[in-house]
This record gives C-alpha cells, structure tokens and sequence, in this order.
C-alpha cells in the first residue's frame, strides 16, 4: 500500500507544483461588544426558572475572581460546571448550544444600553437606582430608600431579574446595575437581598459590564451562498485590488473520502509524508471539481444518484457525506453522473412519495422537518427559533420522563394528545331564555330583502363595509338595570343601530328588584319591567322594546328613569290602561321578573351595565357609551373575517344554525368567572423526585426548592373522591384556605357539595392558617386530615361537610368537642386518636408551601386544578359550586380527559394512575401552545430511510426529516442535523425525497451553513474568533457572486474586503477571499390599523428612538397589512407618531407584544433576541381631525365615495349613518376584477381605487420629513431639488455608478440629491461616497430595508435588486419628496435631468421609456413584439425600467406600490413569470397603474436604437447586447465619448481620497442631515 501511495505522490508531484487551495471566508460580527459567557448563562437559567437564577447568581456571586488565574476554557468550564448545579444533563447541552449561537447576547447587551442610558456614575463599577437616584455605595441605600416615596417608580419590563423576596407591592423599586460574579456585584447583592426579604424594597437586578470587551462578537446560525453567475456578457471591473495572502487550513475537512482515498486516516498512518498527501489530495480534488456542463440525459437521475451515494456509506457518516454533496454540488455533479440506482431504492422511494402525499401532503422535492411531531418550516425557522423550542419541548420530554414515561408508544401518543389550549376571550353561552330580543335578523320583515346565504360572506366589497346578510351573524346582548343613568345612553345607542339597519340582533337582560313586597309605584326598575310585559301582551316583544327605547329618549343627558317617568309615559301612550293594574302590587304583569337577575348571578359576570358580544363580555372602557359604538363596529368587521374563514373551509354552511355554531365553539362557557378564564395562567411542576419527601420536619422542608416542595406535597396529599366506573380521577382540586375562617369553610364546603355530582374528581385539602400554625387554629383542618386518615372515603366526605356547616362551628366556638359531631358510621376511636395525637409541623409546612410555591400570605385562599393555580382569593371573594362546575369543564376539555384515557392503558393502581394523570395534564396544559404534532411514517424503511437510534434510557427526541439532497434545504438540514446529533439525544429518520427526471441543475451554488454545537478553543485555551463561513478547494473557472442568507428581521451590510463580491473569480486572486459582515439591525416590525375603519392607515409615520433621543428612525404605515419597519438593536425603544400631521390626526388607543401597558401612548418595546420583534398598533382619529387625510394636504374633490368617509362622527349615530350609506352603496355597486381597473379611464379613476382591500405591506424609511401647506423658503429650496435614485452591486456597476453621477452633475444647476439601495453596496463604495459628496457638492442618502417576510422571496441577487427597484417605490423616501428619478447605474446623462422632474405626466404615477424599434437588424430579439406581450399591451409600448420618473404624491395617493405587490404575489407564484421582474411587473400593470411614455430621446440604446438618432439623446443606456454579447467596459469606451473622460476623472478622485486617508487617516465633513444619520 505504501509503495502505491508514494508512486501516486511521485507522479503528482512532478506534474504539478506545491500550491495552497484558493478559498473564500465570509464571518457576521455583532454590532455591540462581545457578552461575558457567565452572564449569559444566567439568562439562560433565569428564562425558565427565576428561583433557580436567584440560586444562580448566589453561587457564582464572586466567581470573576478566578479569571485571572484560570484560561479562558478553563473558566468557561467552572461556568458550565456551575450551571450545572441547576441544570439536567439535556439543559447543560442546550447551554453550550446556546453559548455557542450567542443566543442570550442580546438579552444582556438590552440591559447594557439600558444602564448606559441611566446613565451610570463615573467610575463605578455597579450602582444602584433607587426612583432616579444612583449611588456607588451601598451606605447610600438606607437614604435613598426614605426620599423614594417622593419620586415615581421606574418601569420594569417583563425580561427583569425581580428577587423573590417578601413580594410587597407599596415598597420602592431597587434597581441594580451590575455585573454578576463581581466583588461589588456580592456586596450590593448582600445588602439588597436582606432588605428584599425585609419587605423594604423590590431589588431588581439588571446586567451591567463596566468595562466590556473591546473585542468583536462572530455569530452563526445563518448560510452564505456563493451562486455561479452566468458569463453570457462580461460585467467584471478590470480595476485590480490588492490579494490577501491570507490561507485557510483544509485539515478540517481532510477526513472526508476522496475518490476512494481517506486522507485523515493516511496522515495518521503516514505523518512523514503529509505534504505529498496534500499534493495528492488536491490532485485529485481538482480532478473530481470538473465543472464542464452536464449533459440532458446525465441529469434526469442526480437526485437519485446523490441519494444512491449517501446511502451507501456507513450510516454514522451519512449526514456528513449530504452535506459535502450538496453544499458543494456543482464542483460534484460530474461524479455522481457515474452511480447506479437500484430498482428496489427508486421503487421504495416513490411508494413512500405516494404514502405522504396522501397523509401530510408532502410531495416529491420537498423539504421538510419535524421535531416530536412538530413541524419546523424551514423557510421560516432558524437555529435560534430551533433552540426555543428544543427547551420547550425538553421540559416537556423531561417531564415526561421523571414521570416515568420514558420514550416508547406512551410518551409519543401523549406527546400528541390535542391539548385545548387557553381561548384569547371566552363567550358566555347566549341561548338563555331570560334574554329578551329586540330584532331577529333572520325572521323580521325589516331585512327581507337581504341577501340570506352565507356565501355573500365571500363576496367581493369595499373595504369597512359591513356586509347586509339574513343570518343572526352578529348579536349583542346588553344587561342593564333599568334605573341606572348609563342604562339610558346604551338603550338610545342600541336603538341607533336598528334604526340604521346594522344587521346586528339586540337582545336585553334586564336586573330589576326581585323582592315580591316592591312594586312598580317604588321602584323604577320593577315599573320598567311590568310596563314591558304590559306592552308585550298587547303588542308584542320587540315592539315593547322599540317602545321603551322611546321611553328612554324623554330623558335627557346625566337623567335617570323614574317612576314617574314610567307613569306619565304610561298615561301618554296608553291613556285606557290601568296604571294600578299595570304597575300596582297586584300587577299581572310580573312573570319572570327575577329571571334576568337570577341570570345575571348565576354568569357570574362583573358590575353592570355589561354587553355581550356574540357572547363576549366587553370590558368596562369599551362599555363606554362613546367608546361602544366604535368598539361594536369594529368587532362586527373582525368577526366576519372569522365567518369568511369559516365559510371558506366549509365549517358555515347554509344549512347551519349560526347562533348555534358560535355557541357550540370550544370558547363558550356557561358561567364567567375571570379566576378560572383568566389567559394568564400558573401552575404548579409535579416532575421533581425529592431526596427528602416528608413533611413532617418542617426545617428539612423549608430548604427545598418550589419543585420538590410541590413534590412532596403531591406525594403526601390525601383526598375526597367520587371516582369514575374505572377507579380513576381526571380532575384533582386542591382547596387551600384557611379553614377558621367562614371564606374557607364556605369554599371546601362548595368544593365538596360538587363531588357528589362529579364523577371522575376528587379534592385535597390544603392549609394555610393566618398565623403561625397551632393547636388552637388548626383544629377544623386537623379533624379534616384526622377523618381523611382513618375514615372511609363516603364518612370522611360526609363528616367533613357536616363540620364546615356554620351550626357546626359555632357549637364548637360554644364549648362542644369534635367528638360529638362525629356520625353514626364513623370508626370514632381510630379518628379520636388520630386528632389527638396530630402534630401542627405538617401544617406548617404547608404554610411554607403556600407562601414560597402559590405566593400566599397566611390566611390567603386559592383552588389547584390539575396543578393550574388560581389564587389569590381574598376573604370577600366567592368560589361557588358553579365556579367549581366550571372549573371542571375548563380541566377537562383542555386535556384531562384524553390524558386519562391514555394513563388507563398502562394498566396502574387507581390512586398512582389518578396522581399521573394529575401531573401530565399540567405538563401538557402548561406547555406552550404549539402546533399540530403529526404522524410521520414511511411504508418501508429499507433503502430509503436512514435510521439511527437514540441512547437508551436518556430523554430522546423523535425527528424526521424528508430531503431532497440536491436541494437548497438539504444544504441547510445537512448541518442542522449534524449540529442537533451532537446537541441532543436524537432518533433519527432521515427520507430521501428525490425528484425524477431533472431538466437542470437542481444546485448552482456553493453553500455553507455556519452553526456549531458549542464554543470553541484554540489550542492556548483561548475562545477561537468565531464561527465562518469556509469554502476551500473550490474549482477556480466559474464567476461567483456571494450572499448572505440570514434569519428574518436581521440587517446585514458588507463590512470589510477589498474584493468585488459580487463577483468572485478565483483564477485572478493569489489566496484567500475574505468578507466581513456586521449584524447592522434587527428589526422592528409591526402591523397597524384605525380602529374607526379597520383599515390602515395609509400614510402614518412613526418614529422610533431611546431615552435620550426619541427620534432616531421613522417610518411610514402602508396600506398592504398596515405594515411598518424599524431599524433597531438590543435595548429599550420608544415609539411614537411623529410630530407633524400624524400626531396632529391621529393617537395611538391600544397595542399588542409591547412592553408597556396596553392603553399607553408611548409604545416601550424591549428587543432582547436575535428574533425581530413584530408589534400591533391600533390608532384612532381624532374626535375634531375625522376629515382629515393624511397624505392630503389640500380639500380637493374627492369624489362621492370619499365624501362619505370624510364625515364628521361628532354626533351620536352619525358613524352609524356612515356605514349605512356605505353598506347600501356597496349592496348596488358592480365590483370588477383589478384586472380591469384603470383600463378605460383616465386619471380620474385612481380615486377610486384606493379603496381596494391591500393585502401585502411594506417597511419603513428614515429621516421622514413632514410637510405643510404652506412653504417657506426653505421648503422652496427642497422642492428644487433634484432627487435622483440608483441602485449597484459589485465593483463594476459601482465604478459606472460614479460616471452616472458626474454625467447627471455635469449637466443640471439645480442641487442635487442622490438616493442609494445600501444593501447591496461594497464596503469600498461606502466609504469613499463621503469625499465625492463632499468634492462635487451633492447631498446623499442611502436607504435600506429588508424585504418584508410576507412577500414572497426572490433567492437570486439580481432578481432581488430588480424587486427593490420597483415593489418599494412607496416607502423608500421620504413624505416631503414629491418626485423621484431612478437611473441605472450603466447610464449617461447628456441633458438637464430637471427637464425630466418637471415633465407633466399627465396624471399617471410615473412615466418610462419605451423601447426603441429604430435598429431593424434587431426586429429578432424583441420578444415584446409577439406573443403573450402582443396581445396584452394591444396598442400601447413596452417600456424599459433603465430610466424613469415617479410621481411620489400620485403613486401613493393611488396605492399603485399596493397593487405592484398584489400583482407581484400573485404572478411570482410561477418562478417562470416576471424574467426581468423590474420591467416586466409595471408593463403587466399597465392597465392598472398607467404608464406616460416619456419621449424616445430620453434613453438612448445601441441595442435597440438606430445611429441616426444618437444625436438627439438625453442619456445612453449601455444595454446588453444579446447579438454581440459585448462586454460593458468595451461598449462604454466605445459608445459614449465622453464616458473615458468621466472614468478617468473619478479614478484621479479615487487615488486622491486613498492617499489621503492613508496619510492623514481624515474624514469628510458631512454635507447633510442624511450624513449624520444613516438613513433607513
């Protein structure tokens, strides 16, 4: 073998030279400095348990100290070795995993730029904010604590560090700034810990790093791309740049097999020969990279090929031979062109493809992963997400398995139990006969000739308009109390929306007195009552309620009805009737008169007046009488997109009840109680084992945590029980109280009385004495314990009610002994002896339970449904046996019931069987809500299925994966499932999910996926720089463009490299290709709407800023989902409407994924992950600006629609008459396609138009200016301004960048403003804008944002540019920019573009030119000419996207950037359409969104125009040439002129601008706003 070897190496050798591989390195760095690991250790424990954090934080206290003595892996070891002492053995790899993503970095760099915002006094290491005042000294804390009540608490946000101490809620707020494991860390620690569990403060603690390292951060968790970009013209700048002798080592790879040869394994063999192995391997390496076109034929098979491959290799090698193969596929297709398929592979294969077509609807090519059932999208999850809900799942796997479900069929079937997770809002079932209705939508006369089926659901109309339909659709039930003044504005109201034929049913409860001595002369509401019936019986029900509506509009605004309101009415109306016989103490008009009242109680619904809508309680804000009409207008407007949804997937049908399929949802109760359907909910963790599990020693109990206590209060408990046929309890409750009080009598005694009728429950009794548990206030909870010990389960129940009756307790406050209320058939002696020899130690434990686990004070109430805590109850506060019915049902239809129905199978004793279903229903009810867990399986697993087993007798996760391996997800699940492998316990399937018969490529670019299991070192024990991406030996030929592709929300620029990297060819550079990136921003996004309309707000700006500078980035709302985009980093922001017209019209009422209240007008949101954070905002008009719009500035003609929706709402009802008009004009108006919108009218037509329901959205911009009517100088001056907008990547298209911009200077005298794409810039061209700005005196801007994740993605770079050429037009600049001229970066301009700017265009949007005809030699390749184009422009031009100019005020007033989108979604759904998207997408629009064909002499092509008119051109365009295929520098030079003058002009500028900052190291001064702030 030897003499092989080395006869293989002499021939290499001879033939070729010794030479490193050529290689490229692209690395992300965070934009802060790097965390301390200890720190974000913490966060990682304190995310899950916040007792645990406080425990942590205590251990490692003072742990920095070892920093200095130790290495860095030697203290990143005790880190781990720390944590450890909190962590299972699962949790400590998610740790590492996590250290390794810098998962928790920006959690602790949020608190940093917090601190830095206090700000921290000079020189402190850690300090204290106690209301605003800081302090270094902890001798400062007792003073600043008594001046505190003075000032106003700080905010705390939802991610604080609070210390469990005495949970007081009057005290002041400490916060700490500081570094946990520091020396001052541990002393201010100690003091405001003492004083915590003091009741003297609330300590909170925040990360603070006085001294942070100035050392930058490399992240992972994203892929970079380098595509093969096609040479068919040559677009490479021939400007040389300086190589980077930088080499990358291949050892990392060298283990891999080539061509038969493992080299890692002969370099151990043979260490003296590991030069020529190199020489050999890249010999060998470069012959397997043949790069020559494959063949059709040799195509059709590579999926299976590649498949036939992987599977080949020893399965432990399978997912790293994937990843080699697709990652670098194009330099390994030839290879695999050579491997047979087996018949008995391909067969399986497509038996399989079949099986999960038809199960989960996975079809041939596709990628996907699930993870325990979970479906993880690949386009949407990232390693972070990923890393979410590992932890979520590991507490779920671990609970599972401390439970004693360990993995096999149980833990799967319980995994996928559908748990019914908690409804947003719950509705109160509205089938009760004590609701008397005004109106039946269905059945009354009024609606007759609307429309019945539910299929108008679906039929087109305006937006806002409420749809007229003969169904009980939406329905409103008011509870009043007929005397109460708010009662009379709500009946008005109510009587408002039937006069106006809101199809809205009004049904009344009416709580009137019940005493049978009161009569209608005394009290008001009675009179009301019996006046109603009176009228009903002569008439009838709705009409009696029509008619006191009447009754109520005799009195005016701050009256209440009274009886002699009633009388008089009476009189008025119905003069023959007896008023005695009506409203007297005999009347025989009082049936029912309690129902409405006895209703009331028994909903348990709070303080009247309330409403219900379609069974929903409002809450009391929205019961306003001015608020309600809104509030029921937009709730009828969002239910039915509900009832849409419902339609459209079949669940309404004509034939369905509507009010019965609303009560029938799982949300519908029968009694409300805000205890048991509060959203918010807690429960207790039952999958502790305790050392110890006595309760007995109180002390031993005391040192336990909040699991182990619970543990073993789980253990020791006792119960009443009623169980099912099968032994079993689904339900266990939990009564704590104090039981000497009549609170806590009253409640178990509830508890007790809903067993009887309760099969399949059963009620352990917890106490929680007001004082230090003793003899004397104990007694009733000992006999209860004592009855519980040596009584059969019917006396002890029995007993036990008997002893919590009120006769009982006071007999024994009157002397008598618990021996005389025991019964007849009661072992009497074993309870005496057990109640006389019980110890209180037990009860003090519970006590200790009660206050450190349920966060009780003594005395304090609650009620445990399967581990589910609802508590506090205070003393005044009633749990009735209702509430307990109630309870039950919420338990049980969450996942009570199915989890019992599972346990029965594995065959346990009644009471353990009963104690797990109790735990794993807590387990699973308190797991996030998820999604769907699915059934994956494969009809046969033999040739197409990798497998690998998990350990045994370790938590283990089921994962699936489907791939295609010549896929871009096989890319990226390749290294996510390596990683996952080394990461955790994992049970693997792994399908090939090949395509048949490929027609091309399936991969043309070379891909590495940057992510690791865990931190690295080098080989000094210091922290390796970081995760990067490395491609090494790649072949040398093809021209390569690289790309980020990073997780949503994330801004990424181009840091560092002298290199075009846009395109990348490694036959010209003597190294390595190295690329920096910075994480620029993560993202704010959001979605915001007007609560009057429902619509967003189009036109609304926001501003985005800190503490210190509330105005950092703004953005504008559009019309498409009411989208907006922020640029942000970690830290605590505020948003805000900006100053101007949108905080003149409108305020912010409400917001949702915030971090401060709801109702707050300062939005506070906290970015603390890596994740974008996406916030909803509701704004409202306000009461004197509903006229005003905001993207007009004058009271133009708007048109009839317009006119309707500018009215004023001043007057009660008028908002009313508003949706009345729109909804009747809406019934009777034609609604066409958007196809053929704008197709036969002129200009005008837009008005209309942007009524259009948008459904795609857009991000935002920065340096918004507002603007007035009226202008100033100033304002003058902009307006002259000629904006002028390009966008470039790479070298080349850069350098013809600067020759446009001089071309552009050249030729205009008016200022000028150049607006740039920054996405796609080189780090070069950013940096040397400033000096050109600053030499030629133009003002500049570079805008950026990210493409919304709504809108479908494009993957190639070009097609990406061409999207933010023309999708984003809207939002790219500011509000004050009226017009705009983008012009190609290949471009040269020979006339004042002003000429351009100030061209009437005729009321279209924007104006192109269109494609010359004049060079017939050319008639072949204008493919406009013929087909599809032909007969869909008819008479009008293409049009090219080189050059054209937009007006911005017209293309947002007609939302055309909202229907390019709609048009844009829908036809890029075929990757065939749209070739040149830019220019294709407004040509396809042009029936839409008009085109002004701006004169030929505009844009001057070879290409497509003839010599003859060159002469007149105002600018040329260096078209590709698709006949000549002439490369761009060598048809500049030779087409313009001027263009070699222009070149060389700028490569002077060039040369100049690097000797100067070489030498001087200087800066320009900026020359705009634009410059101080980047924009975007």
């Amino acid at each position: 073998m030897r003499n092989i070897i080395m006869l293989s190496l002499l021939l290499i050798t001879t033939q070729h030279k010794a030479s490193a591989s050529k290689s490229v390195t692209a690395s992300l760095k965070a934009k802060w400095q790097t965390t301390p690991f200890l720190l974000e250790t913490s966060e990682f424990i304190g995310e899950d348990n916040n007792e645990k954090f406080w425990q942590f934080v205590d251990t490692v206290k003072e742990l920095t100290v070892y920093k200095q003595g130790e290495s860095v892996r030697s203290y990143y070891n005790l880190i781990i070795k720390k944590a450890n002492q909190f962590l299972t053995d699962l949790q400590v790899s998610l740790l590492k995993y996590a250290l390794s993503l810098r998962f928790y970095s920006p959690a602790v760099h949020a608190f940093q730029q917090i601190a830095s915002h206090e700000p921290p006094p000079k020189a402190c290491t850690a300090f204290v904010s106690i209301h605003s005042q800081h302090s270094c000294n902890t001798k400062d804390i007792k003073k600043l604590l008594k001046s505190a009540a003075g000032r106003p608490k700080p905010y705390l946000y939802k991610s604080d560090h609070i210390y469990p101490g005495a949970n007081k809620t009057d005290v002041p707020v400490a916060i700490l700034y500081a570094e946990i494991g520091t020396k001052k860390f541990s002393t201010f620690h100690t003091v405001l810990s003492e004083k915590a569990d003091g009741g003297a403060l609330t300590y909170v603690l925040r990360h603070f790093v006085a001294n942070p390292k100035q050392q930058m951060m490399l992240l992972s968790g994203y892929g970079v791309e380098l595509a093969i970009k096609s040479t068919e013209y040559k677009a490479v700048d021939d400007t040389k740049v300086k190589d980077s002798k930088t080499i990358i080592n291949a050892e990392d790879d060298e283990n891999d097999e080539v061509q038969g040869f493992f080299f890692g394994t002969l370099k151990n063999f043979h260490p003296d020969l590991q030069d020529q192995l190199g020489e050999l391997r890249k010999h060998l390496v470069d012959s397997t990279n043949d790069m020559a076109p494959l063949k059709v034929w040799e195509l059709q098979d590579l999926s299976f090929q590649a498949a036939a491959r992987i599977l080949s290799v020893p399965k432990f090698d399978v997912l790293k031979l994937m990843r080699d193969l697709s990652q670098n596929f194009p330099a390994k297709a030839r290879s695999l062109t050579r491997v047979a398929v087996k018949k008995e592979m391909r067969k399986e294969i497509e038996e399989n493809q079949k099986h999960l077509s038809e199960t989960i609807g996975v079809h041939p090519g596709d990628g996907e992963l699930f993870i325990n059932g979970l479906h993880i999208d690949l386009d949407i999850h990232n390693p972070f997400s990923i890393l979410e809900i590992l932890r979520g799942e590991a507490r779920v796997l671990e609970g599972l398995h401390n439970l004693g479900v360990k993995g096999g069929e149980h833990q799967s079937t319980l995994l996928k139990l559908p748990v019914n997770h908690v409804a947003d809002s719950y509705a109160l079932d509205i089938r009760h006969p004590a609701i008397m209705w005004m109106n039946d939508v269905e059945n009354d006369p009024v609606y007759s000739s609307w429309p019945a089926g539910v299929q108008e659901l679906l039929r087109t109309t305006f937006p806002g308009v409420i749809r007229q339909i003969r169904r009980n659709l939406f329905n409103l039930v008011l509870f009043l109390d007929p005397k109460e003044e708010k009662s009379v504005e709500l009946v008005k109201l109510a009587q408002l929306f039937y006069k106006h034929k809101i199809p809205l049913r009004i049904g009344y409860v009416f709580v009137v007195n019940g005493e049978d001595e009161i009569d209608g002369f005394s009290d008001a509401g009675v009179g009301f009552y019996r006046l109603l019936n009176y009228i009903t019986d002569e008439y009838d029900l709705s009409q009696a309620l029509i008619s006191m509506a009447s009754l109520y509009n005799r009195l005016d605004e701050g009256e209440t009805l009274t009886t002699d309101t009633i009388s008089a009415f009476l009189k008025s109306k119905f003069p023959k009737a007896n008023a005695e016989r009506i409203l007297g103490a005999e009347s025989e008009y009082d049936a029912k008169r309690k129902d409405g009242a006895l209703f009331y109680r028994k909903s348990g619904l709070g303080a009247l007046p309330l409403a219900l809508f379609n069974g929903v309680p409002l809450s009391s804000d929205e019961m306003e009488p001015n608020e309600l009409e809104s509030v029921i207008l937009q709730r009828i407007m969002d239910s039915t997109t509900a009832f849409q949804r419902a339609v459209f997937m079949g669940e309404l049908t004509e034939g369905t009840d509507v009010v019965d399929y609303l009560m029938e949802q799982a949300n519908v109760v029968l009694r409300m109680n805000p205890f048991i359907l509060n959203t918010d909910r807690k429960y207790l963790d039952f999958t502790a084992t305790p050392v110890v599990d006595d309760w007995d020693d109180t002390t031993m109990f005391s040192f336990l945590d909040s699991k182990d206590k619970t543990a073993v209060m789980a253990k020791k408990m006792k119960y009443f029980t009623n169980y099912d046929e099968d032994g079993m309890s689904a339900v266990t409750m939990w009564i704590v109280g104090d039981f000497e009080k009549a609170s806590g009598r009253k409640m178990l005694l509830g508890a007790l009385k809903h067993l009887i009728a309760s099969p399949g429950v059963r009620v352990g009794v917890i106490d929680n004495p007001s004082g230090r548990p003793s003899e004397d206030n104990t007694v009733l909870y000992r006999a209860i314990w004592a009855s519980l010990l040596t009584q059969k389960n019917k006396a002890a129940a029995e007993f036990v009610r008997k002893l919590l009756r009120e006769q009982s307790n006071q007999l024994l406050q009157q002397g008598s002994k618990m021996k005389d209320l025991l019964l007849q058939d009661m072992d009497t002696d074993a309870f005496e002896k057990k109640f006389n020899t019980l110890e209180v130690n037990f009860v003090r434990s519970q006590q200790l339970f009660c206050r450190d686990v349920l966060k009780l004070s003594g005395g304090q109430g609650a009620v445990i449904s399967n581990g589910r805590i609802l508590g506090p109850l205070e003393e005044q506060e009633e749990f009735t046996e209702e509430d307990f019915q109630l309870l039950e049902k919420i338990t049980r239809s969450g996942s009570a019931d199915k989890v019992k129905a599972q346990v029965k199978l594995m065959k346990m004793k009644p009471k353990h069987a009963s104690d797990l279903v109790m735990k794993v229903d807590t387990l699973l009810t308190a797991a996030p809500k998820g999604e769907v867990r699915r059934d994956v399986n494969f009809l046969q697993n033999i040739h197409s299925v990798l497998q690998l087993l998990p350990r045994e007798n370790e938590v283990f996760y089921d994962v699936v994966a489907i791939v295609d391996p010549l896929t871009r997800a096989a890319q990226k699940l390749s290294t996510l499932l390596i990683v996952l492998s080394q990461v955790v316990n994992l049970k693997l399937r792994l399908f090939m999910n090949c395509r048949a018969k490929l027609s091309e490529m399936p991969l043309k670019s070379f891909y590495s996926f940057v992510l690791e299991s865990d931190v690295t070192f080098l080989a000094n024990d210091t922290v390796s720089a970081g995760p990067v991406a490395r491609f090494i030996e790649l072949p040398e030929s093809p021209l390569l463009t690289l790309n980020m592709i990073t997780p949503e929300g994330w801004m990424v620029q181009a840091l560092r490299s002298p290199y075009d990297l846009d395109n990348i060819h490694l036959q010209e550079v003597s190294g390595a290709v190295t690329a920096e990136y910075e994480l620029e921003h993560i993202l704010l996004e959001g979605h915001c709407f007007d609560l009057s309309t429902g619509q967003p707000p189009r036109g609304l700006q926001f501003t985005l800023g800190m503490s210190r500078d509330l105005l950092m980035y703004d953005t504008i709302v559009m019309a498409n989902l009411g989208y907006f985009q922020l640029k942000a980093n970690p830290g605590a922001w505020t948003l805000r409407l900006r100053k101007g017209r949108s905080e003149d019209i409108y305020q912010i009422i409400s917001h949702d994924g915030t971090d401060s209240p709801a109702d707050a007008g300062d939005v506070s949101v906290l970015l603390n992950s890596f994740h974008s954070k996406i916030i909803k905002v509701r704004v409202q008009k306000k009461a004197d600006k509903m006229n005003e719009d905001l993207l007009s500035e004058t009271s133009e003609n708007k048109g009839l629609w317009d006119s309707i929706a500018r009215r004023s709402y001043a007057s009660p009802g008028s908002r009313l008459h508003y949706y009345a008009v729109r909804a009747s004009l809406a019934k009777n108006m034609c609604f066409c396609s958007t196809s053929s919108i704008g197709s036969k009218t002129g200009p005008e037509h837009y008005t209309t138009t942007t009524m259009l329901d948008g459904r795609f959205g857009v991000p935002g911009i920065k340096n918004i200016a507002g603007g007035g009517s009226k202008k100033n100088d100033e304002e003058k001056e902009k307006d002259n301004v000629l904006n002028i907008f390009s966008v470039a990547s790479g070298h080349l298209y850069e350098r013809f960048l600067r020759i446009m911009m001089l071309s552009v200077l050249r030729h205009t005298k008016v200022p000028v403003k150049f607006w740039f794409l920054k996405n796609y810039l080189s780090p070069s061209f950013k940096e040397t804008i400033p000096y050109m700005a600053q030499s030629y005196g133009f003002k500049y801007e570079l805008v950026q944002y990210n493409w919304p994740r709504w809108l479908r993605q494009q993957t190639e770079k070009q097609r990406i540019i061409w999207g933010y050429k023309i999708l984003f037009l809207d939002v790219l600049f500011p509000l004050a920019v009226d017009k705009i001229i983008f012009v190609d970066a290949d471009q040269i301009v020979r006339a004042d573009l002003k000429e351009l700017r100030d061209l009437d265009l005729e009321g279209a949007p924007y104006g192109y030119t269109p494609f010359c005809d004049s060079r017939k030699e050319m008639d072949g390749y204008r493919f406009w000419k013929s087909g599809y184009w032909a007969s869909h422009l008819g008479h009008r031009k293409y049009h090219i996207s080189a050059l054209y100019v937009v007006d911005l005020k017209k293309f947002r007033k007609i939302a055309a950037g909202d229907r390019l989108r709609g048009q844009y979604q829908a036809l890029s759904q075929d990757p065939n359409s749209l070739s040149n998207l830019d220019q294709d997408l407004p040509n396809n629009m042009i029936h839409q969104v008009a085109i002004k064909s701006l004169p030929q002499e505009w844009l001057w092509c070879e290409t497509w125009c003839d010599d003859a008119s060159k002469v007149s051109a105002k600018t040329i365009d260096l078209c590709n040439n698709p006949k000549t295929k002439e490369p761009k520098l060598t048809a500049a030079a030779r087409i313009v002129p001027e263009w070699l003058g222009y070149d060389n002009e700028i490569k002077h500028l060039l040369k100049t601008i690097q000797e100067d900052t070489t030498t001087k190291g200087t800066t320009p001064s900026q020359q705009s706003k634009g410059h101080k702030r980047d924009e975007l």
